[in-house]
């Protein structure tokens, strides 16, 4: 089964669906490249315009996959994927909407945050455990401070707790609030409405938004690759990996 699927509704418009529904859509090794493959390949059709994200089954995306995440030798390529992943999103010359439902966590809530545009489901949760789990949210950071201010991303980022919807517009990190079964209806009125708009202007409008910031970002990205990195390979990210995986309490050492 595919673990990413595409459908194009329109030649300018195309729907992609993370796609590991029994996994609440974890981000894994393949999914992350196979995600990268066809945002570059639908950037190079001159007819595309709008991209929209969302997930299969329960959740848009849960964040990494830590049955996956467990297996040490595989952290620093999945974690390049991941800043490769974040950085296609956000520096395609595509309008790229997230319709988020049921939960946008870690990994994918960073996925949210670097699309241009956010539609969410009333009830669903979103947030950055990664404290939780002996991890830093370094690279997913990178986006979300350019979303919602200093406080709330310290609130975020320290108490590692889930945020509802409403919170979230409230912030700035979501642009609309519908009911779950009018999600996708928002986020295609959405691509409408950039369909009405000039495509020569709408992509120099987004690479001038994207310009006005990317002098830092790649320094930014490399600084937390290795704040991401040392965590991953700490005995903290053992220890909280493990005791997700296994459903119970971390053990935290204290010094």
């Amino acid at each position: 089964m595919p673990v990413v699927l595409v459908e194009k509704e329109s030649p300018q418009i195309t729907v992609v669906t993370l796609n590991r529904p029994e996994r609440r859509n974890a981000l894994t090794l393949e999914l992350l490249t196979e995600l990268c493959a066809v945002i570059s390949e639908a950037s190079q059709h001159p007819d595309q315009r709008v991209l929209i994200f969302r997930g299969a089954g329960a959740a848009f995306c849960t964040g990494l996959d830590l049955k996956e995440a467990a297996d040490t030798t595989k952290a620093h390529a999945t974690a390049e994927m991941v800043a490769n992943t974040l950085i296609a999103i956000s520096q395609t010359r595509l309008v790229t909407i997230a319709a988020v439902h049921g939960a946008a966590v870690a990994g994918g809530a960073g996925i949210m945050s670097a699309c241009d545009f956010v539609v969410a489901a009333d009830k669903t949760k979103i947030g950055y455990p990664e404290v939780r789990r002996g991890l830093v949210a370094g690279l997913v950071m990178t986006f979300l401070r350019r979303q919602i201010g200093e406080r709330n991303m310290r609130e975020l980022l320290f108490s590692g707790e889930l945020i509802d919807a409403a919170r979230a517009k409230e912030i700035g990190l979501v642009n609309r609030v519908v009911a779950a079964e009018d999600v996708m209806n928002e986020a295609r009125k959405f691509a409408a409405s950039v369909l009405q708009g000039a495509p020569g202007a709408l992509a120099q409008t987004k690479r001038l938004i994207e310009e006005l910031w990317w002098q830092s970002v790649k320094g930014d990205v490399d600084l937390a690759l290795k704040y991401h990195m040392q965590a991953r390979e700490s005995d903290e990210a053992r220890e909280g990996i493990s005791a997700f995986n296994e459903k119970r309490k971390p053990n935290w050492a204290h010094p």
